[in-house]
């Protein structure tokens, strides 16, 4: 049997483990959350609902000093990095909180024949969540709490590498006013999971992570007839087409390609930057990327040797394939690992379809827009991007062009605790925050009557 272990990737020490769940702590996960669901659905209100969320967003703030420690250990994120991802999940909470009643609120059809015609969201069931490492507190409290408010229930399975943020996460929905068996972590193993989407308690599945898993999990919930919003992998575009700012620029290229040490699904991995900037940018960004520093807590480690090795593994094939590096050697000590930047890349070359999961950006040169949005969308990822211009109208009509979910303008991390995330082609489908996300796991249920 398997186990769920801490260990931290600065060090390679363990420093915990826990073990898989049985069968028959599958089996009681299963029960319990269906149980719950009949119970919590139908004897509760969103006004009630919507109260435990905003306990949870202020529990997350009390603990948020204990809670950044323990993802520091288990997939090293910088403690202050950490604290910054428990506020951004409470700011979700609480926006779920503040929102749930009126996105919730039914929805009044007009039809030709005039009778009174409504839409009504409540709940499906039980959701399995299938959690990934990177954003440990965030990916959950996008996904469980709007489900929670709309009457769902939920199962959660997290990274097998962060189990004791899991297992703080279950208490603090404990500790908020949800009941047992609204949200329940279970340790599963993977066929445990896919033992979990064939079982006809569970009526919807959600999964953040990679594409491979993606197409496993959809294929295994398309035969059990159950939905899906999956959010996988990125290679999102940064595009400087025309700015008189370029050191603005060149910031928001910085935070978007190391925020959370590169591990970020819609972090800026393709920096595509017009010619009559480009030196300029290139200087400047190349400056400051070296500048970056793991003893001041600008990055951490990778999350763990499997990381160091892929990332590692990749560049190299780019180097050997004619790339080269401007700054960073692509040597990790352990599992820290020189941020980098490869230049050079042609469409021939395999990191030109790949996504680099850590603290290497592309640099790329083009010569008009239409370059730069064939560039772009010749990724199969479509999740998000930016586009640096000064004129705003040049730069909507860039954005509209661009085959991604999500399009920000003169900034990167411009989303938001009560703004949808997510994208299409091999980047997943569905979306998760905001009302729209809010209804992807919704009954719409249908009310008519007659005269």
């Amino acid at each position: 049997m398997g186990t769920f272990a801490v260990i931290d990737p600065a060090t390679g020490k363990k420093l915990a483990e826990y073990p898989q769940a049985t069968a028959v702590d599958v089996e009681s996960a299963l029960a319990s959350a269906h149980q719950t669901y009949r119970n919590w659905s139908r004897t509760t209100t969103v006004a009630e609902r919507v109260v435990f969320a905003q306990r949870l967003a202020d529990l997350m703030i009390e603990r948020q000093d204990e809670l950044a420690a323990i993802i520091n250990r288990e997939m090293g994120k910088p403690v202050a990095q950490g604290i910054g991802e428990v506020d951004f999940s409470a700011k979700i909470a609480a926006a779920f909180a503040t929102n749930g009643e009126k996105w919730l609120a039914d929805e009044v059809l007009e039809t030709a024949d005039g009778l009174r015609s409504f839409f009504r969201f409540q709940g499906l069931g039980v959701i399995l969540g299938i959690m990934p490492w990177n954003y440990p507190y965030y990916q959950v409290a996008r996904f469980a709490v709007p489900n929670l408010i709309l009457g769902n229930t939920v199962i959660v399975r997290h990274a097998s590498q962060c189990p004791e943020s899991a297992l703080a996460l279950h208490q603090l929905f404990l500790d908020a006013g949800f009941p047992e068996g609204a949200y329940v972590n279970v340790f599963a193993s993977h066929d445990q999971i896919g033992q979990m989407i064939d079982d006809d308690r569970v009526q919807g599945v959600s999964l953040t992570g990679s594409e491979r898993v993606g197409a496993i999990v959809a294929e295994r919930a398309g035969r059990a007839l159950k939905k899906c919003v999956l959010e996988l992998g990125g290679a999102d575009v940064f595009l400087v087409l025309d700015t008189a700012n370029i050191d603005n620029a060149v910031k928001h290229a910085v935070g978007g390609r190391m925020d959370n040490t590169g591990q970020s699904c819609n972090g800026s991995k393709r920096i595509v930057v017009m010619d009559k900037h480009f030196d300029e940018f290139a200087a400047k960004f190349t400056a400051a990327i070296k500048a970056q520093s793991y003893e001041n807590g600008d990055f951490g480690p990778l999350s763990s040797d499997s990381a160091t090795a892929t990332l590692t593994s990749q560049v190299q094939a780019a180097l050997d394939q004619g790339a080269e590096l401007l700054v960073g050697d692509n040597t990790p000590d352990g599992n820290v690992y020189t941020p980098g930047i490869l230049a050079g890349i042609t469409p021939e070359m395999d990191v030109y379809s790949e996504e680099l999961f850590g603290p290497v950006a592309q640099l790329y040169r083009v010569s008009s827009d239409e370059e730069a949005i064939e560039l772009a969308n010749s990724s199969p990822y479509g999740l998000g991007s930016a586009v640096i211009c000064d004129d705003l109208e040049r730069a909507e009509r860039v954005g509209n062009q661009l085959d991604v979910g999500m399009v920000f303008i003169n900034a990167m991390g411009l989303g938001g605790p009560d703004v949808p995330f997510g994208g299409i082609k091999k980047s997943g489908y569905g979306r998760e925050m905001g009302q729209v996300g809010m209804l992807e796991f919704a009954n719409k249920k249908l009310f008519r009557f007659a005269k």
